[in-house]
């Protein structure tokens, strides 16, 4: 062996497990199989996810449960007998009834859940749209030990006044909810020609319907109690109901 057989051998460099030929090409077979299966197993959720939005939702909890006992339910519901001309009479009777209980003239209805209202004319829907209404919270003067409750009061009352360009008497609990002390009963600062729109429509016990302008809160739960309305509905509301026209919050 010559010098330079020798030292060939001895400084050989041997092939590391990294470079052995073949290592590579398994790696990628089974990034592959693990590509195609994550594929599959996202093409049987989305099945399912479809399926239970068009097929199981819509039909309801039992329809799915019927599904699983292997029968509809739904269509195995048997209709039952139906006595027509009693049925007729019994509608004719409820609405004689119903008749009798309708207000007669003009009168608002006011629902506090949704903030809506609703103008009739007997029976005839005028008007109808979105109103604010109270608040539902508790406010204590705790220097004066006193309680203000802004709560919208439901159930039968009647217009017991109205007035255009209604100049607002701020009442206590005005200043005593922005942290303002309370000024004399005749102090100008109580005197607020704004805040009430262009009319108002007294209902009793300080409870007003009238106008705002905070326009962009309407249909809110927001107000002290009263009943706020956009300028074209409380104008068509002022201009319907007389002094004495009924107004019902529920």
């Amino acid at each position: 062996m010559t010098t330079r057989e020798y030292l060939f051998e001895k400084d050989e460099v041997s092939v590391t497990p990294a470079m052995e030929p073949g290592k590579p090409r398994k790696n990628i077979w089974k990034t592959i199989l693990y590509s195609v299966l994550a594929f599959f197993g996202f093409v049987v959720f989305m099945v399912f996810c479809v399926y239970a939005l068009f097929f199981i939702i819509p039909n309801g909890p039992e329809m799915a449960m019927s599904h699983g006992l292997k029968q509809d339910t739904i269509l195995n519901l048997k209709k039952l007998p139906v006595d027509q001309g009693k049925l007729y009479k019994e509608i004719a009777a409820l609405e004689s009834k119903i008749d009798k209980l309708t207000t007669q003239g003009p009168y608002l209805i006011v629902n506090t859940t949704e903030n809506k209202f609703y103008l009739y004319d007997g029976k005839e829907l005028i008007r109808q749209g979105r109103c604010s209404t109270g608040k539902n919270i508790h406010l204590i003067d705790e220097k004066r030990k006193k309680d203000y409750y802004f709560k919208t009061p439901r159930g039968v009352h009647k217009v017991r006044g109205k007035q255009e360009h209604p100049v607002w008497s701020k009442p206590n609990w005005a200043f005593v909810e922005e942290g303002l002390p309370i000024p004399s009963a005749t102090d100008e600062s109580r005197l607020d020609p704004y805040t009430l729109g262009d009319y108002k429509l007294d209902i009793g016990d300080g409870y007003m319907v009238h106008g705002t302008i905070y326009k962009r809160r309407m249909g809110l739960p927001v107000t002290h109690g009263c009943v706020r309305l956009l300028d074209e509905d409380l104008e068509a509301v002022y201009n319907t109901l007389p002094v004495g026209s009924k107004v019902i919050i529920y």
